[in-house]
């Protein structure tokens, strides 16, 4: 059975693929094909002769066996190949190499595709929003000629997204799906935050400063701590930027959603200190290193700062440092203290007098005793 094999070569050779993988596949894709024919035997291959530009069907019928004593269920063998290529095949043959062609060039783009956002894991891309009335729950984001899925887990519930609207997103995975590369985006990763910053702040990229942990709740609020790494750089005035221009700049990205920056510190009572800012803390206890958990203790007029609205500031502290925070107030500490040194003072001014009790009680004659006894 002939077929243009030649030009079939030429065109996928333009998309960059070799003869060699169009020939295993149309080989394979005429195999299947030949199966469904009428009669078709069960054990059958292709070859395909380029010079000729033909393939013949190879087949090969089972053979039954007897059973016998060693083996009562004998596995049937194989015959001799023989031609088994249909006469009337030319246009069932045809119609497969035209899908196996396309299915080659699909799975070529497919890989340029992935080979291209492959590398762009864990990045900022800029997309535009595209609606599809079929997928109402997830946004699609066209990124050049590609589609990358904003699935609903990875959207700001506060977030309306326009059809047409530019949109920074951040790239959460890139895998090979079953209907070609799917490119998972984000905007409510708190890597977005840290990829929006570097953006504007060149001693991120640098390394006179480091961004080490984020925590976020996405459309209200972020905490951020940093540290520096060179001598003579303020890392959270470095984020700030001249008048607040970078933070500011970052905002623009997150709409209403606001950003705390806070200093790291490898000391945890600094550190946990440091995340419950706005809020000042006037001392922190650590109870236990190994559960990571400790006490904050704040100003009576600053509980509620502390704690914030719905435990926001509280929750984001602990997600930030790691650490279980209880928080107390100051104020009910001190009392606490002082009750505790009074009541001290006074078990101690109670030893005292008994010990000058005894000092001033007359001492006993030994004669008397003695007397007493005879």
């Amino acid at each position: 059975m002939e077929l243009d094999l030649a030009g079939m070569h030429q065109l996928v050779a333009e998309q960059g693929i070799d003869a060699e993988t169009l020939d295993g596949a149309l080989a394979e894709a005429l195999r299947m094909a030949y199966l469904k024919t009428p009669h078709a035997a069960k054990h059958a291959r292709v070859v395909i002769d380029n010079r000729a530009g033909s393939f013949t069907v190879w087949a090969r019928d089972e053979i039954k066996q007897e059973p016998t004593e060693d083996d009562p269920h004998p596995a049937p063998q194989l015959g001799e190949e023989y031609d088994d290529t249909p006469k009337d095949f030319g246009r069932l043959a045809a119609a497969t190499a035209r899908q196996v062609i396309a299915q080659l060039f699909r799975s070529a783009e497919d890989e340029k595709i992935f080979g291209a956002f492959s590398g762009q894991k864990g990045r900022l891309i800029t997309g535009v929003v595209q609606q599809d009335a079929n997928d109402t729950s997830n946004v699609h984001i066209a990124v050049g000629d590609v589609e990358a899925l904003l699935p609903r887990r990875e959207q700001v519930p506060s977030e309306r997204y326009r059809h047409g609207e530019r949109l920074r997103v951040y790239v959460v995975n890139v895998a090979r799906g079953l209907k070609g590369p799917e490119i998972i985006v984000s905007r409510s990763h708190p890597e977005l935050v840290r990829r929006l910053f570097e953006r504007e702040v060149p001693e991120l990229v640098s390394g006179a400063v480091s961004i080490m942990a984020i925590a976020r709740e996405a459309g209200a609020r972020s905490k951020i701590a940093v540290r520096a790494n060179a001598e003579g750089v303020n890392p959270k005035g470095a984020l700030i930027g001249p008048g607040g221009a970078r933070v500011r700049a970052v905002m623009e990205n997150l709409g209403p959603e606001k950003i705390d920056i806070v200093d790291w510190s490898a000391d945890p009572a600094k550190f946990v200190a440091a995340a419950l800012s706005p809020a000042v803390a006037t001392g922190v206890q650590v109870v236990s290193e190994k559960n990571r958990t400790a006490i904050a203790f704040i100003h009576d007029d600053q509980l509620s700062l502390a704690i914030g609205k719905e435990g926001q500031n509280a929750r984001l502290s602990a997600k930030l440092t790691g650490w279980k925070i209880g928080i107390e107030s100051s104020e009910a500490r001190a009392k606490a203290q002082a009750a505790k040194e009074q009541s001290g003072e006074h078990a101690s001014a109670a030893q005292d007098e008994t010990r000058a009790a005894g000092n001033d009680a007359p001492a006993k004659d030994p004669s008397s005793e003695n007397e007493a006894r005879s």
